[in-house]
């Protein structure tokens, strides 16, 4: 008698929700839509990429500088368990050329950039 008709009924129809329902996913979808803008984000922030990248391409510059280190018969502190060859070769050719070298270095870290930042799309 005092109550409302709607509230009798104990058992609601599949497009009906309750408030709760209703609250629990708009809580979800705010949560998916924060995600989401959290990583477009991060893809847009081309200078921390930039950072990742070149901290990455040093970490692999390193492990290889260790392998031909290690595959030439020094230690990467310089000293040698071989007698002299190509790498002390290449090394003086290097010092008497260091412009070609840094012409060198630059094409090939071009070219690694350009690759990887390829790889990423």
């Amino acid at each position: 008698m005092g109550q409302d008709p709607g509230q009798g009924q104990s058992q609601l129809t599949d497009d009906q929700k309750s408030p709760e329902e209703l609250r629990a996913e708009i809580e979800e979808v705010r949560e998916d839509l924060g995600d989401t803008a959290a990583a477009l984000a991060a893809k847009t922030d081309f200078k921390t990429r930039a950072r990742e990248k070149a901290d990455e391409l040093k970490r692999t510059a390193a492990g290889k500088k260790e392998d031909l280190l290690s595959k030439a018969g020094r230690s990467p502190s310089g000293s040698t368990s071989k007698g002299p060859g190509a790498l002390t070769q290449a090394r003086s050719t290097a010092r008497q050329n260091p412009v070609l070298v840094a012409a060198a270095g630059a094409l090939i870290g071009g070219f690694a950039i350009g690759r990887l930042t390829r790889r990423g799309e």
